[in-house]
């Protein structure tokens, strides 16, 4: 059963504008259209499968966060890249608390709520998949929630999202409970992918970054901004995540059907390319949105 988005889930306005048509090549080959709010610029898949029928699209060996395994050369690139990315993440939030409570949203498998524990952080996740769930209890050697509902009433210091808004169905309930969920002085932490950025304009239909149908949402700055600020988050900075411009790139040659050797080759290019054209602007293949209570 498919689900038609006829209202924005932002501005609550209806005026759509037709964007691409982008190829499901991770599981079910399916076709899905992105539209654009001509509001706020939030994309959006629609017609998209129903919230009962969304998981039929995880259910792949490539969608790595899930799985945890590595599955030829992008999956090994994948992997390679992650324990130098969750050093940094680390960093990044002890700027803001150099220890505490802190909760992953959407955890997958449990590697940054590891590299935190390992530092003396008390760790909480949430993650709906059962095999996700199963494999980061294993590693942290406690349980894992698989949603805010089963998770109590703890507030945290720390609440990171790391590439999860995109795929929540109910945007404001979740960012609201987060919002409850956030100590008086905490930090939420959102990643997200960023449609606007030149290497998401130079791929287009084949963008990586889309990853339809998983991805429901595609924010842009404005869209997400404003999303925060109706959910009663001040941001008070936007970080890029300059990794994700040649990883996203190197996948969106894949989509493409390039060549294994090409497709490195004229990743690193475009990703150089992507994040040399952002820094003006600000407008990278991924930004981390950081906020607080206004």
């Amino acid at each position: 059963m498919m689900i038609t988005v006829d209202r924005c889930p932002v501005c609550k306005q209806s005026n759509f504008q037709n964007h691409l048509s982008c190829k499901d090549t991770t599981v079910s080959q399916e076709t899905f259209q992105v539209k654009i709010c001509s509001s706020c610029s939030l994309g959006i898949t629609t017609p998209r499968p129903d919230d009962d029928e969304l998981y039929r699209y995880y259910l792949s060996q490539d969608y790595i966060s899930h799985s945890g395994k590595s599955s030829g050369f992008i999956g090994t690139a994948y992997l390679a890249a992650r324990q130098f990315t969750l050093r940094w993440k680390r960093k990044l939030i002890e700027h803001f608390a150099p220890t505490g409570n802190v909760l992953d949203f959407g955890c997958g498998t449990g590697e940054f709520l590891r590299a935190l524990q390992q530092k003396g952080w008390s760790v909480n996740g949430i993650e709906p998949s059962p095999a996700a769930r199963a494999k980061a209890e294993k590693i942290l050697g406690k349980p894992i929630s698989e949603s805010m509902e089963k998770l109590g009433s703890d507030r945290f210091d720390i609440i990171t999202l790391w590439h999860v808004l995109e795929h929540i169905p109910d945007l404001h309930q979740t960012l609201e409970k987060l919002h409850a969920s956030l100590k008086n002085d905490g930090t939420i932490f959102i990643a997200v992918p960023n449609y606007q950025s030149p290497d998401g304009e130079h791929y287009k239909q084949h963008w990586a970054g889309y990853d339809v149908p998983r991805h429901l949402w595609h924010f842009s700055k404005n869209s997400m901004m404003k999303l925060l600020d109706e959910t009663g988050f001040n941001v008070i900075s936007i970080h890029p995540m300059k990794l994700d411009a040649y990883y996203v790139s190197l996948l969106s040659e894949k989509k493409r059907g390039t060549e294994k050797l090409d497709a490195l080759f004229k990743a690193v290019f475009r990703g150089f390319q992507s994040n040399n054209k952002s820094k003006s602007s600000v407008n990278y293949s991924s930004l981390i949105y950081i906020a607080k209570h206004k």
